[in-house]
């Protein structure tokens, strides 16, 4: 009997646990049901933002209709169009009651511009104002900034997940249509490293001239970057191996192995399955990595050892560059293999002078903004953002698809066991 009474007992811890699989969504799905966002659709793929959406568990995305997103595409490049779009990307849940229920009428919202390294002051924030009449005004949180948007619509909310709301007409913050689209002319890439704290690395890069291979990634329209730079606590981490030992070529294969020819900013690495191709790879499962993610974190695999992302330098499309926790070693040079096969032996440069390079205009100031508010907020706004909302909905329908946490697998593998010992008892 009491063998049975337990039996049941963890019957029922299992299916609450299989209970507790969370919703997760995907914004493309959602509006490929609304024809009159095709545009909108079509962009947050072409500019790696659906991955990123879709990555976070908590966000509400303002949407234009084709006729608002035709004069912001024809006129701009696909680095300015994302840029714009971020910004209509907020990190909390907005769905129609809350904005007409927003404390003291105005609010300020972290948008995921915020979080790319490139906004400066409030410009990766949106101001949220319940104007009289009903009427809900949407603009950038710059000082002097316009409400320039209103809200038209409702369009899908899955709560407290995903809220996907129509706006009247683009929010623009000061400066952000004309910024110039990336290239190896306008990115001081050593000046941005220096100031990450990736002395090392930039040495490492220049003199082994992997830097201009770098660059030559991104010397046409069409070409694309992402590039992984260890800080220099990793290079004299604990277990990290004497790259002095290494000669010419495979120093140079290793910080290939650092880049992609690519752009994969942090929502596309979370959402990849597959082995993924560096600037070293030359056949197929040489040089590759893997990654796998923990929470918001996202780890790179070698095969040898493992690096989490860290931070990012600079995320403006076709270009992305992180900082990571650890050198990556890919396993054709250190792994099950002997040492390196000998070659000249070059000396591992030291890192560069504490004084960096002034970073140029056209770069991004800002190595990494925290998406968190200002300390000064707008006359009669709340001191903070909303806090978000950490509930989510179990539907999985409409954009929605099943996701089941570590802890989920952890805790049913665990329950599965007690049962089968139960009944061999």
């Amino acid at each position: 009997m009491a063998t049975t009474f337990l039996l049941l007992l963890l019957l029922l811890l299992l299916l609450l646990t299989f209970a507790a699989v969370v919703s997760a969504h995907n914004i493309t799905e959602i509006l490929s049901h609304f024809p009159e966002y095709t545009q909108f659709n079509n962009y947050l793929t072409q500019t790696r933002l659906a991955d990123d959406i879709n990555s976070h568990q908590t966000i509400t995305v303002l949407v234009l209709p084709d006729s608002e997103m035709s004069s912001l595409v024809a006129n701009h490049p696909l680095s300015v169009i994302k840029n714009v779009l971020e910004l209509h990307v907020l990190l909390d849940y907005y769905d129609p009651k809350k904005l007409h229920s927003i404390a003291n009428g105005t609010t300020l919202s972290t948008t995921l511009y915020q979080t790319t390294g490139s906004a400066e002051g409030r410009v990766g924030f949106v101001n949220i104002t319940d104007l009289s009449g009903g009427v809900v005004g949407f603009g950038s949180a710059v000082p002097g900034a316009k409400l320039d948007s209103t809200y038209a619509k409702s369009v899908k909310q899955i709560p407290y997940n995903i809220s996907v709301l129509e706006i009247s007409s683009p929010i623009i913050a000061p400066g952000i249509l004309t910024a110039p689209a990336p290239t190896a002319s306008t990115i001081n890439f050593t000046a941005l490293l220096d100031k990450a704290g990736c002395k090392t690395f930039v040495s490492l890069i220049t003199t082994t001239g992997v830097l201009k291979i770098y660059q030559s990634q991104i010397s046409k329209p069409s070409d694309a970057l992402t590039v992984f730079a260890p800080t220099d606590e990793a290079f004299t981490a604990k277990g990290v191996p004497d790259l002095t030992k290494l000669s010419n070529a495979e120093l140079v294969s290793l910080l290939q192995y650092h880049a992609l020819n690519n752009y994969s900013p942090k929502g596309a690495l979370k959402a990849t399955k597959d082995q993924i191709s560096t600037l070293a790879t030359s056949g197929a499962g040489k040089f590759d990595l893997t990654t796998s993610t923990a929470g918001d974190d996202v780890y790179l695999h070698t095969g040898v050892d493992s690096a989490r992302i860290s931070g990012v330098v600079i995320d403006s499309t076709p270009v992305v560059i992180f900082t990571v926790s650890n050198v990556l070693l890919p396993e054709e040079l250190f792994g099950r293999a002997s040492a390196p096969a000998p070659g000249p032996v070059i000396a591992l440069p030291a890192p560069a002078p504490s004084k960096a390079a002034p970073v140029p205009a056209e770069a991004p100031a800002s190595v990494a903004s925290p998406p968190a508010p200002p300390t000064e907020t707008p006359e009669g706004s709340p001191a903070e953002a909303p806090a978000e909302r950490s509930d989510e909905s179990a539907t999985g329908k409409n954009g929605g698809v099943a996701r089941v946490p570590a802890w989920v697998v952890h805790a049913t593998s665990f329950l599965v066991s007690a049962i089968v010992l139960v009944v061999m008892s």
